[in-house]
C-alpha cells in the first residue's frame, strides 16, 4: 500500500490522504486549510494528476468540518469519475455548510478582504450531490476501483467527535494475507455532552492513521471534563450574579450545540437561574434542527435530547434591539469560537470587552493571533490591557472577565496513546497535527510500543506501508 500527505503535515490544515492498494486509488478527507484562501488552502491534488500511475475511484469524507470537506468540490473537479462516501449526517451537513463556504468566498472577493477567487459556486455544488454515497455505521461498503487488482472492503465507526464524524477502516489481501488499514480521523474516546465516545475495530490492525491534534497540550491529559463543567458553571454565575451577560464564541458545528445541551444541564441543575436567556443566531442554529432531526439515527447519550428542546432566543437583528438584549444577565452563544472580524461573536465581544460585568468565555481551540487568541493574551496581562478585535474599532482596554474551559471534541494525548495500544497496530502514521505535536506522540509511542513502527510523513512523501 502507498500512502501519501496531500495535505500540510506540519500544521492542522487540509486534511487529505492518498492511499494507493494494488490498483485502487483511495482518498481519505478532503479539506481546505483553514488558514489559507483560494488555490494556498488546497492539498496537493496535482501530485495524484500529474502521476501517470496515480488516479482517485473512491473518497470517503469522515466528517463536515471545514479542514475535512472544505476541497471535496475541488477534488470532484479534479477526478470527475469519482464515487464520494460519507455517513447520510455528513452528507445533510455538507448539503448546508459547502454552499455557505461558496458565497462567503463570493463576499470575501467582493468586499475586497480577498484577492482569491472563490473556488466552487453554488450551481457548481448542485451538480455534484449526486455522487455522495451514504453509509450506515458499522455496514461494510465496497471501496474497489476500476483496475484493481484486489477487492477493498470499507467500514465506518463512530468516531466520538461531531454529528456523523466516524472513523475508516479498510479491509484487502496483500500477497496473500489479509490486511486491516485504520484511519481514526478526528477522535474521542470519551463522551461529550450529546455524543457519546467514539467506537474502534475489534481485531488489531496492520496500519493506523492517527490524528495528533493534542499532542502538544500537556495541560489537556490533566483536565477532566466534570472538572471543566463544575467551573464553567461557576463562572457563569459569576457574571450573571452581578447583571453582566455572557458571550461564548463557539464553533458552528459540533462545539455549539454540545455547549446549548451543557446549559440545559445547569438550568435543570439549578446551577444558573432557569429565567437566564439564551441566545442564538446564524448557521449554528440550522445545524442545531439537522441535530434534532437525525436524534434517533446516529449515535446519542440520549435520543430525547433535542438541541432545540432548550430555551433560546434569536439574537435580534436590530443594534437597539441588541443592546437590549445585552442589557440584561443572558448568554449569547454564537459563532465563530475564534472571533474573526466580522462575524457576530467578534462585534458582541467589542460591545462587552471594555465592561466589568461582564464575561467572555471560550470553549475551543484559537489560533495564534486570532481575535480570539489576542484577547486571551491581554486579559492575562491584566485589566485595562488594550487588545485589538477589528482593525477599523482600533485598540481597546480589557475589563470584562475572560476565561477559556477544555470542551475539546479531540481524544487528549494519553488516551491516543491508550488506543494504539489498544488497537496494537504494526504501523502508525501521524497526521493532523503540528510538528511538535507529532513528536510527541512519535517519542512517546516508541517507548510504549517499541514493536511498533512509527512513521511521521512530510507533506507529499510517498511512502510503503
Amino acid at each position: 500500500m502507498l500512502f501519501v500527505a496531500l495535505g500540510d503535515t506540519e500544521a492542522i490544515g487540509a486534511s487529505c490522504h492518498f492511499l494507493k492498494i494494488d490498483g485502487t486509488g483511495i482518498v481519505l478527507d478532503a479539506g481546505a486549510d483553514p488558514n489559507q484562501e483560494g488555490e494556498e488552502s488546497l492539498p496537493r491534488f496535482d501530485l495524484v494528476r500529474d502521476h501517470p500511475d496515480w488516479y482517485v475511484d473512491h473518497a470517503v469524507v469522515t466528517h463536515a468540518h471545514h479542514d475535512h470537506i472544505g476541497s471535496l468540490p475541488v477534488l470532484i473537479r479534479e477526478f470527475p469519475h469519482v464515487l464520494v462516501h460519507m455517513t447520510r449526517a455528513t452528507r445533510d451537513l455538507a448539503e448546508l455548510l459547502l454552499p455557505a463556504s461558496a458565497r462567503l468566498q463570493r463576499r470575501k472577493l467582493r468586499e475586497g478582504t480577498t484577492s482569491a477567487e472563490p473556488l466552487f459556486g453554488e450551481e457548481e455544488l448542485s451538480l455534484y450531490s449526486y455522487l455522495y454515497l451514504t453509509h450506515e455505521l458499522g455496514q461494510p461498503f465496497d471501496l474497489t476501483g476500476i483496475r484493481a487488482e484486489v477487492p477493498i472492503q470499507a467500514e465506518l465507526l463512530h468516531s466520538g467527535h461531531i454529528l456523523g464524524s466516524a472513523g475508516v477502516l479498510l479491509r484487502f489481501e496483500e500477497d496473500g494475507r489479509e490486511r486491516r488499514v485504520f484511519y481514526t480521523s478526528d477522535t474521542n474516546l470519551r463522551p461529550q455532552t450529546i455524543l457519546p465516545g467514539g467506537t474502534y475495530p475489534e481485531e488489531p490492525v496492520d496500519v493506523l492513521i492517527l490524528e495528533s491534534t493534542a499532542g502538544a497540550d500537556p495541560e489537556a491529559e490533566r483536565t477532566t471534563r466534570r472538572t471543566e463543567e463544575q467551573k464553567f458553571a461557576e463562572a457563569l454565575q459569576r457574571v450573571l450574579a452581578r447583571g453582566g451577560t455572557v458571550l461564548v464564541p463557539s464553533f458552528a458545528l459540533g462545539r455549539a450545540q454540545e455547549i446549548l445541551a451543557l446549559l440545559d444541564r445547569f438550568k435543570k441543575r439549578g446551577l444558573i437561574p432557569e429565567e437566564t436567556p439564551i441566545y442564538t443566531a446564524g448557521a449554528l442554529r440550522a445545524i442545531s434542527d439537522l441535530y434534532d432531526k437525525t436524534r434517533f439515527v446516529t449515535p446519542r447519550l440520549d435520543p430525547g435530547f433535542q438541541v432545540f428542546g432548550v430555551p433560546q432566543r434569536r439574537l435580534p437583528r436590530s443594534q437597539a434591539a441588541k443592546t437590549n438584549a445585552l442589557a440584561e444577565p443572558g448568554i449569547h452563544v454564537v459563532s465563530s469560537g475564534m472571533m474573526f472580524e466580522r462575524t457576530l461573536s467578534n462585534r458582541l465581544a467589542q460591545d462587552l470587552v471594555e465592561h466589568e460585568r461582564h464575561g467572555i468565555f471560550f470553549v475551543g481551540f484559537a489560533k495564534e493571533d486570532s481575535p480570539a487568541a489576542r484577547l486571551m493574551a491581554a486579559a492575562a496581562e491584566g485589566p485595562g490591557t488594550e487588545v485589538v478585535l477589528d482593525a477599523h474599532r482600533g485598540p481597546q482596554p480589557v475589563r470584562c472577565e475572560v476565561e477559556r474551559f477544555r470542551f475539546s471534541g479531540h481524544s487528549h494525548r494519553r488516551d491516543l496513546i491508550h488506543l494504539v495500544g489498544q488497537l496494537r497496530p504494526k504501523k502508525v502514521i501521524l497526521v493532523h497535527g503540528e510538528e511538535e505535536a507529532r513528536e510527541w506522540m512519535a517519542d512517546n509511542l516508541r517507548f510504549f510500543y517499541p514493536e511498533i513502527e512509527v512513521l511521521r510523513p512530510s507533506s507529499g512523501e510517498p511512502l510503503e506501508v
